[in-house]
């Protein structure tokens, strides 16, 4: 329930709650992880906050990708969005686990250019178990970004402050997209295997009549079968195919609608109500987006032929 919920709406007032100094930026700090205490009171406190986060933390912290273990043992990258609930699993001493973790207010990035795409940066959306695993490299180029921003927080507010840590906060984001594009990489049997997964379960639904009963799949309903964020599927299945989930589940449509247009002499809509469409526009307007002709001038110029 809501009132379960812990919320936490500001940089001072998470300060204030786990016993920081008061921070020397309003909308932005970077928090020693070792530094970081939980006693076994916290354990399974629902947390939800105003904040961006970005955490590195070393192997200790005790998770696993899925039923996988990491691929790298020298730290993890994760990334959390506003109003994420999370929770804490286990109590943590001081020193036990080592790290940094950035938080950062909307308001930070707001009328900037990583304000305007922040969204695109998919992974703030991904589970905990997707976490970015990190190569020695790879955690020393991150750091180094931290590091400018953590200086620039210390040093006096000035005209240029926000820009420069603004600029170097997008640099730390893009430098993360690159390396979950080689972790997507590095796993390629695993994502192989997911996309077989996703394909089966996308003809299983076809063939159950699930389409004309349920309507169309969402990419949450597949993610959830095969036990990852929906953000996290669609963005392996592009970098596996070239196609994002909602495309995949378009053209599965089509090439069925394909098949029933010219072998089936059931009506534009009947066939529109078979594919799952409520509405038979709909289902008109994306085959055309898709072939560049309507169903029925699809049907009419296969049976000329």
């Amino acid at each position: 329930m809501a009132e379960d919920i812990l919320y936490i709406k500001s940089i001072s007032q998470l300060h204030s709650l786990f016993g920081f100094d008061r921070p020397t930026h309003p909308l932005i700090s970077v928090i020693d992880v070792s530094q970081f205490e939980i006693s076994p009171d916290w354990i399974g406190r629902k947390i939800s906050t105003d904040l961006y986060s970005i955490a590195m933390k070393d192997a200790s912290c005790g998770m696993d990708y899925g039923r996988n273990t990491y691929d790298f043992d020298e730290g993890v990258l994760i990334f959390t969005a506003p109003y994420q609930v999370t929770s804490t699993k286990r109590a943590q001493t001081r020193n036990e686990i080592t790290g940094w973790m950035v938080f950062f207010h909307p308001d930070l990035i707001r009328n900037t250019h990583l304000g305007q795409g922040i969204d695109d940066y998919g992974f703030f959306s991904y589970d905990v178990y997707e976490a970015l695993h990190l190569s020695d490299s790879e955690q020393y180029t991150l750091n180094e970004c931290v590091q400018l921003i953590q200086s620039e927080i210390a040093a006096r507010i000035d005209n240029h402050s926000q820009r420069v840590i603004v600029s170097t906060l997008e640099l730390l984001l893009n430098y993360s997209a690159r390396y979950y594009e080689r972790q997507f990489s590095t796993r390629k049997a695993q994502n192989v295997d997911v996309v077989s997964r996703f394909e089966a379960l996308l003809k299983g639904y076809f063939k159950e009549g699930k389409l004309a009963e349920l309507g169309l799949p969402s990419i949450e309903y597949f993610a959830e079968a095969i036990h990852l964020s929906s953000n996290y599927l669609s963005d392996l299945l592009k970098k596996e195919t070239g196609h994002t989930a909602k495309d995949h589940i378009n053209l599965f449509i089509v090439e069925k609608a394909k098949t029933l247009l010219v072998a089936d002499t059931d009506s534009i809509s009947g066939i529109a109500y078979q594919l799952g469409f409520n509405y038979p526009h709909y289902f008109s307007r994306m085959f055309k987006s898709k072939t560049g002709l309507t169903p029925q001038e699809y049907r009419q110029h296969h049976h000329l032929n």
